[in-house]
């Protein structure tokens, strides 16, 4: 056999192979279809951690704050309806880090990191923030994250899911939904599209897919964020 018509039959081959994923995906009956959706969802719900676990983080945790002094040189936030518990406020690289700290039991309840999104850009990482929480079993359902979430909320920002979320954080954007517009966005290269206060399934399975709480003052009006309201110390987006 010459050498170019044996190169020519492999290529065949090999075409053929890489052919098949498709034709099976094309010709997959609905209820099969259905269920590979149903997983595409499920793997977009977060690990729960342990109750040990979490509190071998959390004691860590303390234990380094203590250590370097940032505990104690963070700003108190008040009018946090518990009184057992003391709020603790920390700013860094525009990065909002919330410590709730149990001072009678000398341990820390949990926190929440406000962060920034690396997958937005200029325009909108000035008001977008994305929301991470590790609560100690004592302390949640109490609804301490709530109460420190809608403290981020009313300061202006939106918050963005995470590309996963445990049913707990699921349930609490739920709650905040009640009060602020939830919408549905897909960021993809740098860019924030809306799609609305509801998407298919299948729209709702895709990792671009996130939600967004709107902040105090915000709206969306033609598919854009926009400001109707401007809130003290914080600049509204400029213009793309």
């Amino acid at each position: 056999m010459s050498e170019p018509l044996w190169w020519t039959m492999m290529a065949l081959i090999v075409l053929g192979h890489r052919c098949v994923p498709v034709r099976r995906l094309t010709t997959m009956p609905e209820p099969e279809r259905s269920a590979l959706r149903r997983h595409t969802m499920e793997l977009r719900v977060d690990v729960q951690l342990g109750a040990a676990e979490v509190d071998e983080d959390l004691r860590s945790l303390h234990a380094r704050l203590d250590r370097s002094g940032l505990l104690s040189s963070a700003r108190a936030l008040m009018g946090f309806h518990f009184p057992d518990l003391a709020f603790h406020h920390r700013q860094a690289d525009g990065e909002h880090y919330i410590y709730v700290e149990d001072v009678a039991r000398g341990r820390l309840a949990g926190y929440t990191v406000f962060n920034r999104l690396v997958e937005v850009n200029r325009r909108f990482d000035r008001v977008v923030r994305a929301p991470h929480s590790k609560y100690a079993a004592p302390y949640q359902r109490r609804g301490i994250a709530t109460a420190v979430y809608q403290w981020a909320l009313d300061q202006g920002f939106c918050l963005v899911s995470g590309a996963r979320q445990s049913q707990g954080a699921h349930a609490l954007w739920q709650s905040l939904a009640l009060r602020h517009q939830l919408q549905y966005i897909e960021i993809r290269d740098k860019a924030v599209r809306f799609l609305g206060p509801a998407v298919d399934q299948l729209q709702q399975g895709s990792l671009q897919t996130r939600m967004i709480l709107l902040g105090a003052g915000w709206d969306v009006d033609g598919g854009e964020l926009v400001r109707r309201q401007t809130l003290p110390g914080l600049r509204p987006i400029a213009p793309a």
